[in-house]
Formats: C-alpha cells, sequence, structure tokens
C-alpha cells in the first residue's frame, strides 16, 4: 500500500527534577547541599531513510513520545539525558505543524535531519540555591515540560523526470520499457492508482529518475479523477515530459488540456520544462507522417512506441540532459549541502 500523507502527535521527554540531597561524610560535618540537577528530556528527531518510500508506518501509530529525563541524584550526581527519539521517514517528506499550517521543514536528502520537539531542561538541584545567607536550601526545581506539537506529513516523491498524460496515455509502458520498474499495465484507465519511481540507466554509468503518476483528466485540479491527489508528486521534477497517444483525435487540444490542469495545480509547476512525447506510434500507418503541434515552451517533441522500443534513446537523452542543467542550477543557487549525521 502506497500512503503519502500522515498526521502524528510528537512530544519530547520532560526535563528531569532537581534534588534536595545532602552531602554526608565522615568527618565533615554540616556537609552542606548535595542534590544534582535532572537530566535533559530527549528530543523528536526526523531522519530521512533512503530505505523508505511511503508513510504507511505512521498510519497505524500516531502517538510519539521521546524519553524523559532522570531526576537528579545525591552527591551533586546530574540525572541521566533522556534517549531522543529518531522518526526515519522517506527523503521528500514536507513537514509542517498540524494546527497552524507552519512549514516546519522538509527533509530532500537521505540522512537529512530536522528537530521537531526539544526536550525540557532539567531542573536544578538544591546545591544551585545555596547562597551565603542560605547555606541549606531545601529548594529544587521539577524539569520544564518538553515540546509537543501535532505534525502534517506529505510525502513528495524526488525524481528527475515527471511523465504526465491522460488515462491510457502510455506512461506505465514507458516506465517499464526504459526501467526495471513492474507498474500495473492494462487496457483501461486508471491502471495506475498510486505513483511508481523508475531508475532509467544510460550509457557512462548515467542515470535518472522517472516517475509515473495517475492520469490528469479535465478538471484534476478540482480534485477530480486521482491526478490532483499525485501532481504533488511532481512538483520536485527538473522536467516533465507530457504524454500523448499518437492516435489521439485531437493532439493539440489534448495537450493545451494537460498543460492547463497542471497551471492550474501550480504555477511553479507550470513554468518547469517539458517536453511533448507522442506514444503509441505502433499503432499508426506506415505512410502516416509524424504528429506534430504547436507547443512553443515545449524543448522537444518525439514519436516513440514503447512496446517496440522505438524512439527512445534520443527521448531519454534529452531528458538527461535537461535534468543534468537543471541539476547543474540548483547546485550553484544552493552550494552548501548538509552535513551526514550519524543517528
Amino acid at each position: 500500500m502506497f500512503l503519502d500523507q500522515a498526521t502524528i502527535n510528537v512530544q519530547a521527554g520532560d526535563g528531569g527534577a532537581g534534588a534536595v540531597a545532602w552531602r554526608r561524610e565522615t568527618y565533615v560535618p554540616q556537609g552542606g547541599p548535595a542534590g544534582g540537577d535532572g537530566g535533559k528530556g530527549g528530543d523528536v528527531i526526523l531522519h530521512g531513510d533512503p530505505q523508505l518510500a511511503t508513510l504507511l508506518d505512521y498510519r497505524y501509530r500516531q502517538n510519539y513520545r521521546a524519553e524523559p529525563g532522570q531526576k537528579g541524584q545525591g552527591s551533586n550526581c546530574t540525572g541521566r539525558s533522556g534517549s531522543d527519539l529518531i522518526l526515519r521517514l522517506p527523503p521528500g517528506t514536507v513537514v509542517r505543524d498540524a494546527d497552524s499550517g507552519e512549514l516546519i521543514g522538509e527533509l530532500v536528502e537521505a540522512d537529512d535531519v530536522l528537530v521537531v520537539a526539544r526536550g525540557g531542561r532539567g531542573g536544578w538541584g538544591n546545591s544551585r540555591f545555596a547562597t551565603a545567607t542560605n547555606q541549606a536550601p531545601r529548594r529544587s526545581d521539577p524539569g520544564l515540560p518538553g515540546e509537543e506539537r501535532r505534525l502534517e506529513l506529505e510525502l513528495k516523491l524526488i525524481a528527475d523526470v515527471g511523465l504526465v498524460g491522460e488515462p491510457n496515455a502510455g506512461k506505465s509502458t514507458l516506465l517499464a520499457s526504459v526501467s526495471r520498474a513492474t507498474p500495473k499495465i492494462a487496457d483501461y484507465p486508471f491502471t495506475t492508482l498510486t505513483p511508481n519511481l523508475g531508475v532509467v540507466e544510460l550509457p557512462d554509468a548515467r542515470s535518472f529518475v522517472m516517475a509515473d503518476i495517475p492520469g490528469i483528466i479535465e478538471g484534476a485540479h478540482e480534485g477530480r479523477g486521482l491526478g490532483f491527489q499525485f501532481l504533488r508528486h511532481i512538483e520536485r521534477t527538473r522536467t516533465l515530459a507530457i504524454l500523448i497517444p499518437a492516435d489521439a483525435l485531437d493532439p493539440q487540444l489534448e495537450y493545451e488540456r494537460l498543460r492547463g490542469e497542471v497551471r492550474s495545480y501550480s504555477e511553479e509547476l507550470a513554468a518547469k520544462p517539458h517536453c511533448v512525447v507522442f506514444t503509441k506510434a505502433d499503432l499508426l500507418p506506415a505512410d502516416w507522417d509524424p504528429p506534430r503541434i504547436e507547443a512553443a515552451d515545449a524543448w522537444g517533441q518525439f514519436v516513440i512506441s514503447a512496446v517496440a522500443h522505438r524512439g527512445l534513446p534520443p527521448l531519454l537523452e534529452g531528458l538527461w540532459a535537461h535534468a543534468a542543467v537543471a541539476l547543474s542550477e540548483e547546485r550553484a543557487t544552493n552550494p552548501a549541502e548538509p552535513e551526514p549525521w550519524q543517528p
């Protein structure tokens, strides 16, 4: 089962209480206060784990709490700090405060970390309150409570190329032909019910990730069909491929309809570079001219047959080149890479 949204409650550990204790040693009369501080509560930390692909684990359990700090001890011994609670999430997870909608952060890459709730500070023991006029304080502080939050988790798959098309446009067939992905393929609409990812391998040890989402129908930006629910998964892509069957009755109208749905969903997504791919060329008679449409914004138009493996190399090389250019621009804009974090 693929799950790309979840709501959970997290609570950091409470700080341990400070101790009221006294120094008791032979030949040390009136030893004075010796109560140690309480330990700090554990934090709640989100960690990007590349081995995870969905938020399914967080569907069945919604409440998470880090370990509290231990109480202070005598002889000025500080209580043990609580262990951090590490929640592993797939890269591409967006984290928001469920109550305010505020964006807390994102786990974009593997091993990214995000502290979402900080543990409470431990309380002071009575030795902290000793003064010249109060040499035997009987006061200690309780630990501070840990932060508590409701979090909305939203997974946006990370891919270089996103496939956009109406139902039965040949997206899953293309993905299966150029990668080792095994999406469901059938001769009826809406066979793709969840997003699929596949790694496309090219010569010279080059590769990129391709994403296939459920078909987009007219009104998808208003919630019709399945496309709107999964359009978020191509928001992170670096280039789009708009798939249109070569035997479509009006390819121009279909292209404009798909572009309109993407634009209605997100102007930023519509601004991504894209190409037009005419699929199912094996259905056309040999003497038919390849279809062409007016697509001034597209960086290329291709005619392919994924079943017959015709026309695929030029398409894949073009997708690779544009994805690589977008990646280099991203790195130039954000040169600083986060340091790996070891749990």
